[in-house]
């Protein structure tokens, strides 16, 4: 026999291998010829291929599917449920079968009274051999609810098996009454039972902290989060939201330790950063909470105005390089946001590690400003600083001259302390004189 490989590269060899596998009756080779026959858009030699597939192995779950289809599209629905009812009574040990086939009669059974009856035959029959289970007894406890009963179905759940668990809170909340103190305490005694036997399941974690949260008993939910985490450490979503429950619950110290653990394991957890920046804000100094809004939005992205907004309050706090850091994200997801452009550009002169590269950063700004975009005064002021940097004085004292007009009447503050820049670049020159002492008066008048 040729090696595989070789086959594989060869396709007339690949199928001329595959054509005896077919002739010897491989249900599998007819497979992938039907396959293949699809890609190339040969549905006729594809349909052929699937029932010699089938024809071989009339039972497999795959080769039937795809037959059931082919009957419906041609409106053949008796021929389709017949396919499925003699897979099902092929393999009754199959659930997967069992299932398939009652979702199957349901579907195609709307107002069919018989093909429903056929349905909860094969799932009853099901339930026989799988005492129970919950696929089960979802699809057989939805049908005796449309029908107005009050099925006793809900209390064949078992209490040890997780995914049984969350069906029977699934199903009490549509049931019984939310004040039906009986039924939330059954809720209750399935959760804790269940968490107890198996503290490692998220999902059960989950839905039980959820449960208790919202009947207000938040201890319990926090002690079920709790439980969870020491039986399954790596589950850092459930840690964060242990962390976000102990902040609900006013417990600030624990919320705050967990979440500072999550982000030790895993420093790039959006919902840790966004809590601990919510906590923080709250609280002075409001540094963390910068870091960790930037740490968000640099994880997760925001809009121009988000990233520019924070920014700001890097700036004004003087930590131009957290500025810059945050701002460099923002223009790579912006890259054709002036604003954002602008604003970068300040960040940098400010920064000592960048100010050399501040230069480019300006030229870049202004090459993305509208036509009809005025400069911002800030803008301008450092601006002006970097090409006094460069020697280029008149330049500079034009900018300055701009941002001086350009400042609204409240800027007092602002306004002075560009009159007092533009005076300082005179006198280190020792140049107008007379204008620069006239620029401080001003200044000093709107101080008063």
């Amino acid at each position: 026999m040729l090696p595989l490989v070789r086959v594989i590269r060869n396709p007339g060899i690949f199928l001329l291998f595959a054509a005896s596998l077919a002739a010897a009756g491989n249900p599998r080779t007819d497979f992938a010829l039907g396959v293949l026959g699809e890609s190339r858009g040969d549905a006729a030699e594809a349909n052929l291929r699937f029932e010699n597939a089938r024809a071989t192995d009339p039972f497999a779950l795959p080769l039937v599917r795809r037959a059931v289809r082919a009957r419906l599209a041609e409106g053949d629905r008796p021929a389709a449920v017949k396919l499925y009812r003699d897979l099902a009574a092929a393999r009754p040990e199959d659930l997967e079968i069992q299932l398939a086939c009652a979702d199957f009669l349901e579907q195609q059974g709307r107002g069919d009274a018989l093909a429903l009856k056929l349905a909860d035959e094969i799932l009853e029959a099901a339930l026989t051999k799988n005492p129970g289970h919950p696929e089960i007894i979802r699809r057989l406890f939805q049908r005796a609810q449309s029908a107005g009963e009050k099925p006793g179905l809900l209390y064949q759940l078992s209490p040890d098996d997780p995914a049984a668990v969350l069906l029977y809170a699934s199903l009490s909340r549509g049931l019984f009454d939310a004040k039906d103190a009986a039924a939330r305490e059954n809720v209750d005694r399935r959760f804790l039972d269940a968490v107890e036997s198996h503290p490692e399941n998220p999902g059960l974690a989950r839905a039980a902290s959820e449960h208790f949260r919202d009947t207000d008993r938040a201890d319990q939910a926090i002690d079920i989060l709790k439980r969870h985490v020491e039986a399954a450490p790596s589950s850092l979503d459930l840690r964060t939201r242990l962390g976000i429950l102990y902040f609900a619950a006013k417990r600030d110290a624990e919320g705050e330790a967990t979440l500072q653990q999550v982000l030790a394991i895993y420093p790039r957890q959006a919902l840790a950063h966004q809590s601990l920046a919510k906590f923080y804000r709250l609280r002075d100094p409001p540094g963390p909470a910068r870091f960790h809004a930037g740490e968000l939005l640099k994880i997760r992205g925001g809009s121009p105005a988000d990233f520019i907004k924070l920014a700001a309050e890097w700036l004004t706090a003087d930590e131009p390089r957290q500025a810059r850091i945050l701002l460099e994200k923002a223009i790579f997801d912006h890259p054709q946001n002036f604003e954002l452009a602008n604003q970068l550009a300040i960040a940098s002169r400010r920064d000592p590690a960048t100010r050399d590269l501040a230069a480019r950063l300006f030229r870049e700004a202004e090459a993305l400003r509208p036509a009809d975009k005025k400069p911002e005064p800030a803008f301008l002021i450092e601006s002006a600083e970097v090409l006094i940097a460069q020697g280029q004085s008149k330049a500079a004292e034009e900018r300055l001259r701009s941002a001086i007009k350009s400042f609204p009447p409240e800027a007092k503050k602002e306004t002075a302390a560009a009159l007092r820049r533009l005076a300082l670049l005179w006198e280190t020159e020792s140049r107008n004189a007379d204008a620069a002492r006239a620029l401080r008066q001003r200044a000093d008048a709107l101080d008063r």
